[in-house]
């Protein structure tokens, strides 16, 4: 980031986990949004589209964590040169706590019932610690996934470059 100045880059890693924790947000929320009207629906099988739409956020944010990994793992070859990921995680999934239980809370409360939401203090507590970590720890299991194939890859590299000079040598 050569000719930017310290503010200008400390405002480019901050839209870094905004957007994460926008787009997990607006994730959450409409799962749990969708949850509520197919509640309405079909009422009987609820356990299912809970799983369902927890699912699909665990998955999301594993694929993005192992993403950011895979990224950060090519950027710097020396492990301790590693970006701060856990930061970006934490903050994002903070993020997308807030927006998914304010959103949430508030569409339970008018639009549709079923959400069944609890009460302003416990969604603002227990749901947001919650949420956090549901977004969280997947991303950071995956970011650990994505880097461990990137440092696997260069392993096998160098193994397949060590036999090739022995051969050579031979």
């Amino acid at each position: 980031m050569i000719g930017f100045t310290a503010q200008a880059r400390y405002c480019m890693r901050m839209s870094s986990w905004t957007l994460r924790g926008v787009f997990m947000g607006a994730l959450v929320t409409v799962a749990w949004i969708l949850v509520g009207v197919l509640m309405r629906v079909a009422a009987t099988i609820g356990t299912t589209w809970s799983t369902i739409a927890l699912a699909l956020i665990v998955l999301a944010a594993i694929v993005w964590g192992g993403y950011d990994g895979i990224r950060d793992a090519r950027a710097n070859p020396d492990p301790d040169d590693y970006a701060d990921l856990t930061m970006v995680w934490l903050k994002a999934g903070f993020l997308s706590a807030v927006i998914a239980v304010i959103i949430g809370w508030i569409a339970g409360m008018t639009l549709v019932p079923e959400m069944r939401p609890p009460g302003l203090f416990v969604a603002l507590t227990a749901g947001i610690s919650f949420l956090t970590l549901l977004v969280y720890v997947p991303a950071f299991i995956g970011v650990s996934i994505g880097r461990w194939l990137v440092r696997r890859e260069e392993r096998k590299a160098r193994d397949n470059e060590v036999e090739i000079v022995e051969v050579v040598a031979s």
